[in-house]
């Protein structure tokens, strides 16, 4: 199933198009929309939704008995657990997000009983980003690609730095106005996105206009981040995004999400201003993180 065209009426917002993995078009379907919106939304895909929901099961839970203070955020090396004060903030922004987190990195910390989920579904999504990366590659014009400083799959080849976040967004009571996340734009090459336990995701159009990104179970959303914007010289444009407050029952129930933010190894140059390593220190001090 591809619908590479919009849904759209006189009076119908438009929805990113739903892409099938497995169609033969679907590499030609994923740039079409990525270039359109900056994300692409794909159904049968490789991710393993019940771990998936597994994980979102178990970290809800973890979350809510308290993280002990051996899993504390490690503010030189960015993993472990950042709390509500801790979160970081969107560039521009001086309220911090609503959010609490645990920053998973294949090196880094994690309890003993969470881990093997997460190191499965880490592994799973960076094989599919491969061939994520491979068609981005593929469609890009030639006087673009050869500028790349390498192959885009070849930059996150043992990167240290990439990273899933186990991100819970506590219940908001009625009358209290909080950024779950304001908008922003992600830092790195692309993100993946399985679908959350909730609604809420939403992108700004090149007109401005908001649109929600629709949360089915069984998808995955993928979006550009700032590095692979750097990379192809804005020829893919990283997308504002945001997580807003559904309706009020909605809210009372917390929402969980588990993005895989995909980076190249420091040393990789992304462009004649800047390699990997400059730039996400760049981005990392904007956020009020370091």
């Amino acid at each position: 199933m591809v619908d590479s065209q919009p849904l759209q009426s006189s009076c119908r917002k438009p929805e990113l198009p739903l892409i099938d993995y497995t169609a033969a078009n679907a590499p030609d379907a994923f740039f079409e929309s990525l270039k359109q919106y900056g994300f692409a939304t794909l159904i049968s895909h490789p991710l393993d939704m019940e771990r998936v929901n597994r994980i979102y099961s178990a970290w809800r839970v973890h979350f809510s008995e308290g993280v002990p203070d051996e899993f504390a955020m490690d503010p030189v090396r960015q993993d472990g657990y950042f709390a509500l004060d801790q979160a970081e903030s969107a560039k521009g922004q001086q309220v911090r997000d609503h959010k609490e987190y645990f920053q998973f990195y294949r090196w880094g910390r994690c309890p003993g009983h969470l881990k093997h989920d997460l190191e499965a579904h880490f592994d799973d999504c960076l094989s599919f980003s491969t061939t994520l990366l491979r068609w981005v590659a593929e469609h890009l014009p030639p006087d673009i690609a050869n500028r790349l400083s390498m192959p885009l799959e070849s930059m996150i080849e043992d990167s240290a730095q990439t990273m899933l976040r186990v991100l819970h967004y506590p219940p908001v009571h009625s009358g209290i106005v909080l950024p779950r996340a304001a908008a922003h734009e992600d830092i790195n090459l692309l993100t993946i996105l399985p679908a959350s336990d909730g609604p809420g995701l939403e992108l700004q159009l090149s007109d401005g206009q908001w649109i929600e990104v629709v949360n089915r179970p069984s998808q995955v959303v993928i979006n550009i981040g700032d590095m692979l914007q750097e990379a192809t010289e804005g020829f893919l444009r990283s997308t504002t995004h945001r997580v807003a407050l559904p309706n009020e029952g909605q809210a009372a129930t917390g929402r969980m999400s588990l993005p895989l933010f995909l980076h190249p190894r420091p040393e990789v140059t992304l462009s004649s201003r800047y390699t990997a390593d400059a730039y996400l220190g760049e981005r990392l001090q904007e956020l009020g993180v370091i």
